[in-house]
């Protein structure tokens, strides 16, 4: 079932893009003029209104395959955390020993 979501999550994704670049850019934010690369299939005004209930028509899909992932990942029994073995436990930090003065050096000194 998650599988099916997210293949149509991946198709309204990339549909979503193309319509939004297919719009006419009217902030002319990057100095670049929105042509008309369809002003032969359909008028000016119309191809806007087509264009804008299209993009919130895939918009609003989208975000209903976004939230219906995020249910069915939430029904999980848990995060795919491996458990640590006892094995790779380190051992307790202790206090580090104190020198005693009436120990021998494990290597003779100036012999």
């Amino acid at each position: 079932m998650t599988t099916i979501i997210l293949v149509i999550h991946l198709i309204l994704a990339v549909l979503l893009v193309g319509i939004i670049l297919l719009q006419k850019s009217e902030g002319g934010g990057l100095g670049l003029g929105g042509g008309g690369g369809m002003s032969g299939f359909l008028t000016t005004r119309g191809s806007a209104n087509l264009l804008t209930r299209a993009t919130a028509w895939l918009a609003a899909l989208f975000f209903i395959t976004s939230l219906a992932l995020v249910v069915l990942a939430d029904n999980r029994n848990g995060p795919d955390i491996p458990a640590v073995p006892p094995s790779f436990i380190p051992p307790p930090i202790t206090a580090a020993p104190t020198p005693n003065s009436t120990s021998q050096p494990s290597i003779p000194v100036g012999q």
